[in-house]
Parts: structure tokens; sequence; C-alpha cells
């Protein structure tokens, strides 16, 4: 039964990313950028974890998850080291190399403004 669970949970993740492709106009960088968001301020309300045990990997491979496990980690540090954790957490419980990209990232898209097609 956890493989079915998994299967529409994680079928349910990609068709709302299709969504927002088909009817939303949403670039991939946008859609990327929203399920991300979407999946920290699930882990941050504390609904993502119960999605993890209910559907397994149907929750923990989309990219979701990656958001999941961002504020997770940053939580987790919070909690030991304080406010410098937030910052510390989301590099050591995920590749700091991923990290750095979503951090500088989000930097350059608030500083430049993308051209047209």
């Amino acid at each position: 039964m956890i493989f079915l669970w998994a299967f529409i949970i994680g079928g349910l993740i990609c068709v709302i990313g299709q969504i927002m492709f088909d009817v939303f106009k949403m670039t991939p960088a946008h859609t990327l950028t929203t399920l991300v968001v979407l999946g920290a301020i699930l882990d941050g309300l504390g609904l993502y974890e119960p999605l993890i045990s209910f559907a397994g990997a149907g929750a923990t491979v989309p990219i979701t998850s990656f958001g999941n496990s961002l504020v997770h980690g940053a939580m987790e540090e919070m909690q030991q080291h304080g406010i410098i954790g937030v910052l510390t957490g989301i590099f050591e419980v995920t590749s700091a190399g991923i990290s750095a990209a979503i951090v500088f990232g989000v930097i350059a898209a608030l500083i430049f403004k993308p051209k047209g097609n």
C-alpha cells in the first residue's frame, strides 16, 4: 500500500508543477522555486514530516523535499546554536554548493531584471 500512496502523492506534486506550466504559464525556474518554497512552508508549519511518513518516497523524491530539508536543517541548528544556526543549518543538512546556488540565485533575482524574449 505504501507504493500506491507514494505514487499518488508524488504524482500529485508533479501535477501541481504541470498545472503551473500549462495553466499559469510559469517558467521552469518559477515553478521550481515555487515548489521549493511550498515544501519549506509545509515543513515550517509541521506538515511535511507527516507527509513523508505517509507517502515515503512520494514526498522525499520531488523538489518540494529540498525546501523541507533546508528549513528542517535550519530549525535544528537554530535550536543548538541560536540565530547563526539558521544560516549554518541550511549548509549542513544540504549540499553547500546547492544551498549557495539558491542564496546567490535569490540575490541575483532581487538585484537584476530579466530580459524578455
